[in-house]
């Protein structure tokens, strides 16, 4: 069986559980991609995909879906085929679109259990932590992981508890102190460190990942 050593980790009651969890990832890059590798891998039974971009060379460094056969395809398709691959019992729906205020209803057409924000526009952040907010829907925000080089500085706290994080920052002035007590985020310590060109921000394949295994994580155990 595909999930025995899962099972035995957490229980059948607990894997019966995800197998009926529905999880929406917004956003399938460096973050967002690994989320939805690991919760495929944890028996997740349905998955509703968000993202409008297309698979291309300068991902290579920290996607993981980032491959040459993959370069053009759209993030949301190859994520489908991914995880169907790994899960064929798993319920994909993909929206291959770019979140914004009139269009984020279309896909909350169902029960959500859990979101994931891992978008790196501001205006959609927004769009995604008030609608769950509206909704009193769970949903945990990626913050920046651009720049840094240390996975081990990662961790989830709350919006109003974050620092050294340059979009964290610019996310907390769009919200009351109280609300920002509401925000669940995923930030990292760590300075961002000084790049050589200004204008693209550095990345590498262990801190995004990190952020989207340690997401995956928080989803898991407050599922189950």
């Amino acid at each position: 069986m595909k999930f025995t050593r899962l099972e035995n980790l957490i229980g059948s009651f607990s894997l019966e559980k995800l197998k009926k969890s529905t999880i929406v990832v917004i956003g399938l890059g460096g973050v967002g991609g690994y989320v939805v590798e690991a919760l495929a891998r944890s028996g997740i039974g349905n998955l509703i995909l968000v993202d409008y971009d297309k698979v291309d060379i300068t991902n290579f460094n920290r996607q993981i879906i980032a491959v040459n056969n993959n370069i053009g395809k759209y993030k949301v398709d190859c994520f489908k085929e991914r995880t169907v691959g790994i899960n064929e019992y798993c319920n994909v729906i993909t929206y291959n679109l770019r979140i914004d205020n009139d269009n984020i209803k279309d896909i909350f057409n169902t029960k959500i259990d859990f979101v994931v924000d891992a978008v790196d526009d501001v205006r959609a952040k927004i769009s995604i932590i008030n609608y769950c907010l509206e909704h009193n829907i769970d949903f945990i925000s990626s913050m920046g992981t651009g720049n840094r080089l240390d996975p081990n500085k990662l961790t989830i706290t709350k919006l109003d508890k974050t620092y050294n994080d340059p979009l964290a920052r610019v996310m907390r002035g769009k919200f009351d102190k109280s609300i920002q007590k509401k925000i669940t985020v995923c930030t990292s310590t760590e300075l961002p460190l000084k790049v050589k060109d200004k204008s693209v921000i550095g990345s590498n394949a262990f801190v995004p990942s990190s952020a989207g295994l340690l997401i995956a994580s928080y989803i898991i155990k407050k599922l189950i």
